[in-house]
């Protein structure tokens, strides 16, 4: 897997921060994010489930930028 480093959340001190990257592989998006609390966890259960080889996380909005930056390389001619 060929990993390219897009953002990490610009309001955190550099630890353990929200992350996206893009698989440069496939396309594919990697993220990194706060483990989402029992209420969102209930509410995405309620609109489907969640499997247990997934989980949901949750980036802050001040991250729309990283994310659109990812779908930009993901869509380039250099992913796949």
């Amino acid at each position: 897997m060929s990993l390219r480093f897009i953002a990490k959340d610009p309001n955190t001190n550099g630890d353990n921060c929200p992350t996206v990257w893009v698989d440069e592989a496939n396309g594919d998006f990697v993220v990194q994010g706060w483990k989402a609390d029992a209420e969102t966890e209930r509410e995405c259960l309620q609109a489907g489930g969640i499997p247990d080889t997934e989980a949901v996380v949750r980036l802050p909005a001040r991250m729309v930028a990283a994310i659109r930056e990812a779908c930009d390389v993901a869509d380039g001619p250099a992913v796949h």
